[in-house]
């Protein structure tokens, strides 16, 4: 050992110092472990990231796009406070207004389609009867313009 080390070196050197021409074997040994460590911890970060989009997913159409747009700005523009925004939305429920909002639109749309049917044998629609000559015709009301100063 002390035929190739240069003569000013100590006697007792650590296990882990490579003499010259070999190979660093905790050089290696340490690259692939900052690698591994890299990786490891990007994908924690990513996997934390998308915690409120994961949460989201079971909900609504649009409350998930909100939290994924709030996902995406909190991790390119590293505003925090854009993904604890999203994170809170992903946690609250918002009511569904759309299902009633489209049964009341369904129903509307009945009730106009069975008021243009024609009319019954029975019905009570003034404008289903012609009126006859001797029924008089209800007055019209003429509007007049009135302009003045405001």
């Amino acid at each position: 050992m002390t035929g190739q080390l240069h003569p000013m070196t100590p006697h007792h050197l650590p296990f882990y110092v490579a003499r010259p021409g070999e190979t660093d074997v905790l050089m290696i040994v340490m690259g692939i472990f900052l690698i591994a460590a890299v990786l490891g911890v990007g994908n924690l970060y990513l996997q934390l990231h998308s915690l409120p989009e994961r949460m989201a997913h079971k909900s609504q159409k649009l409350q998930f796009e909100i939290v994924a747009v709030l996902g995406l700005l909190a991790l390119f523009t590293h505003i925090h406070l854009f993904w604890i925004a999203a994170l809170l939305l992903a946690m609250v429920d918002l009511p569904d207004f759309g299902t009633p909002l489209g049964r009341i639109a369904g129903s509307v749309e009945k009730i106009a389609q069975s008021a243009e049917r024609p009319a019954t044998d029975e019905t009570d629609d003034d404008d289903a009867v012609a009126p006859g000559p001797d029924v008089p015709k209800p007055p019209t009301v003429v509007k007049k313009e009135v302009r003045g100063h405001v």
